[in-house]
Parts: C-alpha cells; structure tokens; sequence
C-alpha cells in the first residue's frame, strides 16, 4: 500500500501524528500497512514508559492512514478503537505498528493492528473500526 500521498497531507501542518512522532510506511501489499514511533517524551508515561493511549494513537492513526489510501478523495474516521496492551516499552525504544485490513466495506473499515517492539516482541493489538466519508 503506498501511503505517500497521506504522508504528504500529514506533514503539511502539526497534528496528533506528527507532535506524537509517527512516521507512516508504504508495503508491497494492497491491504497493509506500516507506522514507526520512537518513544520519547513525547509519547511517554511519567514513569518512562510508552503510554497506552499514544499506542492506540498510533494503530488508529495507522488504520486511518491505510483506510485513507484506499480510498482517495474520501474523510476516512476512527469510530471505534479497542485494545490490550501485553508488554512494556521504554523510553529510547522504536514501536512498529503493523496494520492490516480486515474487511473493506463500502462505508465502514475494520483493521487489525498489531504494535512490536524494536526486538519483534508483541507490544499491544488492536481492532480499528473507521467510517469512510465520500465527499459531496
């Protein structure tokens, strides 16, 4: 999936994805796509750990991306978000976030996104629902 043409969107001005640190990657395949974020201050517990919510951050902005490129012209939103975090990652750490899709409907996109360490370790997986808005 190249996700060039949203990068290029992303980085016009500061949003969520670009002060959180996400980087977005194209893949050979049609339904996947990639995310990098270091952990930094940026996205970081208090404690030095990744937060939570950055991690979800990251796998619906993923998702989005990915739901997005499939569909150009189109406002592709998260409506649902839902997750388990299994293992920690410290600040100095890359998370990876690999997100495929699951089903493509007409309106609604489900993802399944799948975040790892810099050592391959499974970090947190998600399920992303977005809804696909057509422009008028």
């Amino acid at each position: 999936m190249n996700v060039d043409s949203i990068n290029q969107i992303i980085n016009e001005k500061p949003n969520l994805s670009t002060v959180l640190g996400m980087e977005f990657i194209s893949t050979p395949e049609d339904d996947t796509c990639m995310a990098r974020m270091k952990v930094d201050e940026r996205n970081r517990q208090p404690f030095g750990f990744l937060s939570g919510g950055a991690s979800l951050a990251l796998a619906e902005n993923v998702a989005g991306v990915g739901s997005s490129s499939l569909c150009p012209g189109c406002a592709c939103v998260g409506i649902e978000v839902s997750g388990s975090h299994v293992k920690a990652v410290s600040e100095g750490d890359t998370v990876t976030a690999f997100a495929r899709l699951a089903n493509k409907g007409t309106t609604l996109h489900v993802w399944h996104v799948e975040i790892k360490n810099s050592a391959g370790e499974l970090i947190s997986t998600v399920r992303v629902t977005n809804y696909v808005i057509k422009h008028k």
